[in-house]
């Protein structure tokens, strides 16, 4: 209802728990708080905040340009909205060593399980876009060691995502890997791998949780979760589908509604009021206040 039932300590360690189990942890993106919760009433175990959602939410192409602040507080919004585990998306950690140590705090107090921090340097872009560059390893390192020594909740996960395949190779990305993993990171996130070869190849080389990205129409192909399974992955992340979805749906909607001068060709494809209001929890509400839920709804609605 109003909150979750469950604190933030106890999703990462749902989070932990369940990456432990070696079974393939299947991850949806969440474009706001509403959408998180039908995440979890369809059954998934955790959610995503992506850094290219807030930022297209916003109007804003993905490149640095939202701020620490403006993700720790769409990840408040949607922590309270649901009780999965939430990872979120933190660019390059907004700046020097001392902002990655800064986003860790602000995310931990977010509610967030974990997130993940990239080797690339602003302005950054899209993982699966040309002409990205990545920081020396060095810098890279530096940034991973500052959050995890400003990590106050020893079971929050910090993920390090590395974009150097595209830059500088696989073999060059894997070693990155290993010295982020050595640096404390407790999970990889390898950008953008080419194909079903790169992934095994990843999995053979480093032993902690890996993160799948099936983001669609990237560099990448889009492996099954059975396929990801066989690999050896931890993690297959969704980041962008729902946002997608549902901007291709409000588009054709748009154009139909522009065309026919009414929607009610479109009522059929619509979520209908009744299950809206299931979403929300609508009846438990008559808990504080019987006058809220004391209506009957429209036939069909």
């Amino acid at each position: 209802m109003l909150h979750t039932r469950t604190t933030a300590s106890q999703r990462r360690r749902a989070l932990r728990e369940r990456l432990a189990t070696g079974r393939l942890l299947t991850v949806p993106g969440a474009f706001n708080p509403l959408s998180a919760r039908l995440i979890q009433d369809l059954g998934f175990e955790a959610a995503y905040l992506s850094g290219a959602v807030l930022a297209a939410d916003l109007g804003l192409p993905d490149i640095g340009l939202t701020t620490a602040t403006e993700v720790a507080d769409r990840a408040r919004q949607t922590t309270r909205a649901t009780d999965l585990p939430v990872l979120a998306d933190a660019d390059t950690g907004f700046g020097e060593p001392m902002n990655a140590a800064r986003t860790v705090q602000l995310m931990e107090d977010a509610g967030v399980a974990g997130l993940h921090l990239e080797d690339q340097v602003n302005p950054k872009r899209c993982g699966h876009l040309d002409g990205k560059t990545v920081t020396p390893r060095a810098e890279m390192v530096r940034r991973l060691r500052a959050a995890v020594d400003a990590r106050r909740d020893p079971d929050f996960l910090l993920m390090a995502r590395t974009d150097a395949r595209a830059v500088e190779g696989l073999a060059a990305a894997i070693d990155r890997a290993k010295a982020y993993v050595d640096a404390g990171a407790d999970a990889v996130f390898p950008e953008a791998l080419a194909d079903e070869a790169e992934f095994a190849a990843f999995r053979k080389a480093v032993d902690v949780p890996l993160l799948a990205n099936m983001t669609e129409f990237g560099k990448g192909p889009l492996l099954d979760a059975r396929t990801l399974q066989d690999l050896g992955y931890d993690i297959a992340l969704y980041p962008v589908t729902l946002l997608r979805l549902a901007m291709g749906a409000a588009e054709d909607g748009l154009r139909a509604l522009a065309a026919d001068g009414t929607q009610s060709a479109l009522l059929p494809r619509m979520q209908t009021r009744s299950r809206l209001y299931e979403l929300l929890g609508y009846q438990e509400y008559s808990a504080f206040d019987s006058a809220v839920f004391d209506f009957t709804l429209p036939p069909g609605t």
